[in-house]
């Protein structure tokens, strides 16, 4: 480019950094802000948890999902909401320490029974547990009532059948039990000395008292079989139990 000079003579003038074709390049940063900003979006707007491939779906291919969530993760930390990951799945919740100002006193019209969640805690913990097993844990029969209730509400699955006698069918967890209690696996479990903390353990426990550590895996243990076809519904309700235990479940 060139421009005239008060004496009438031209001089050449170089202009640095232009580029010839006249095209500004998008600096990296601005395409990774724009992925957080999309990821954030649909968090805000689902109604239930979502998987990591379905967040992957919604970006560009070659887009690092794992390290934008945890920057993600790391920029809501200090906010009144975070987001976390229940299940394997991501969705946004009120910080824990503001949750106390979202709690409304509602009338349950239904409670589990001790039975119930007593029966719930031993199958959390020694899944695949079988019901002789969870009567021989929590020494007093259950009746078959309890086991539909936590079927029904979705918390406890059959997993299959053990490799024993009369192939009694075994009982686990599910992901739903997992979200409603804001677990990520199984494991995060509180453990004995977390248990002794919160005060749900008496202090002069047995000598060789300990917690199982429950298994991570919904694949069948090498005593298992598959359930068979039929067996894939939860059983027949038998609405037996009450908010009160019957006289031979304590």
């Amino acid at each position: 480019m060139s421009k005239t000079n008060t004496n009438g003579s031209e001089a050449s003038i170089i202009e640095d950094d232009v580029p010839a074709t006249g095209s500004v390049a998008v600096h990296p940063r601005a395409d990774r802000n724009q992925h957080l900003r999309i990821i954030e979006a649909t968090l805000f707007a689902a109604e239930e948890p979502l998987a990591t491939a379905q967040l992957a779906a919604l970006l560009p291919e070659g887009a690092d999902i794992d390290a934008l969530l945890s920057d993600l993760q790391r920029n809501y930390a200090n906010r009144g909401v975070n987001v976390v990951q229940v299940a394997g799945t991501w969705a946004l919740r009120t910080a824990d320490d503001l949750s106390f100002l979202l709690r409304r006193e509602v009338v349950e019209q239904k409670r589990l029974s001790k039975a119930a969640l007593e029966t719930l805690a031993i199958v959390a913990y020694h899944q695949p547990a079988t019901r002789a097993e969870i009567e021989e844990i929590r020494g007093v029969a259950i009746s078959k009532g309890t086991l539909d209730m936590l079927l029904d509400i979705g918390w406890v699955k059959m997993r299959g059948r053990r490799r024993a006698p009369g192939r009694p069918v075994t009982y686990g967890t599910t992901e739903a039990f997992l979200v409603h209690f804001g677990l990520n696996e199984v494991t995060d479990l509180p453990g004995l000395q977390e248990l002794k903390a919160a005060g749900l353990l008496d202090g002069n426990l047995p000598p060789g008292f300990d917690v199982p550590l429950p298994k991570i895996s919904d694949d069948l243990a090498p005593d298992e079989d598959p359930l068979d076809s039929d067996e894939q519904a939860p059983l027949e309700l038998h609405w037996t139990e009450s908010a009160d235990e019957p006289s031979r479940e304590s």
